[in-house]
């Protein structure tokens, strides 16, 4: 396991086995959106022992080993239908259910939990930039990426926005603001931790909040770190849009 600090990116060792993602959550390990870091940089990012997080990732037992496991053996079509049908519908599900906690929390603790009102107003801020979030993907940049896998004539399809790069640093970048807001929110929770006159609501809320934010973590992984480098690598092997309308021009 110690080659993997210089071998291998935190992002690259949760693609080839997802159970490192737990380790790595375990110990503040941000393995999305800094998923492109070395194993060794990213225990000095979050201030722990690499010897530690080094035991801790061998004592996880043999994965079951092949294609299945190794998302990042995964055609886009599959990462794309994946991400979808479970992180886009699971945003969408969870969004309503923990603003109606927060609501409810608000108007009965906000009083001796005045943080409560910034946590519900991060979170509705969270919601709102991520449904725009899941729409661009769904209607622009995914349908874009499928195109550029099944291109069978060595040429790139047409798209608005020039390079399959541009959209993909926008969606890093909102990746990386939803990140920041719910880190703002696990540290006013305190880490998610339920107050001692915390009622089954606020526990309940709580524990949803914590299964968001993994849940994105996910999410975010399997896009910065395993699908967006795919479609780049698509893109780069064929021939651009702008470069064969130049040709068709030329040859006109």
């Amino acid at each position: 396991m110690s080659e993997l600090f210089d071998a291998a990116t935190v992002g690259e060792m949760v693609g080839r086995d997802f159970r490192t993602a737990a380790v790595f959550e375990q110990f503040g390990i941000d393995f999305c959106c800094g998923g492109r870091r070395s194993l060794a940089d990213a225990c000095r990012a979050a201030a722990v022992d690499p010897a530690t997080v080094e035991r801790a990732l061998q004592a996880l037992p043999p994965a079951g080993g092949g294609d299945e496991d190794d998302v990042t053996r995964w055609p886009v079509e599959r990462l794309i239908d994946h991400i979808v049908t479970t992180h886009h519908t699971y945003i969408r599900s969870a969004l309503p259910v923990i603003s109606r906690y927060l609501a409810k929390l608000v108007d009965v603790h906000s009083t001796l939990h005045p943080e409560l009102g910034r946590i519900a107003t991060s979170f509705d801020q969270v919601g709102r930039d991520l449904l725009q979030h899941l729409m661009k993907e769904e209607h622009v940049l995914f349908p874009y990426i499928r195109e550029l896998a099944a291109t069978t004539d060595g040429r790139a399809p047409a798209s608005p926005f020039g390079t399959v790069e541009n959209p993909i640093r926008m969606m890093e970048r909102e990746h990386r603001d939803a990140g920041d807001e719910l880190r703002l929110i696990r540290e006013l929770t305190n880490g998610y931790a339920v107050p001692s006159d915390g009622c089954t609501t606020y526990r309940v809320c709580f524990e949803e909040l914590a299964l968001f934010e993994r849940d994105l973590h996910r999410h975010v992984h399997l896009e910065n770190n395993v699908l967006f480098p795919k479609a780049v690598a698509l893109e780069r092997g064929v021939t651009a849009p702008n470069e064969w309308r130049r040709e068709e021009t030329i040859h006109a």
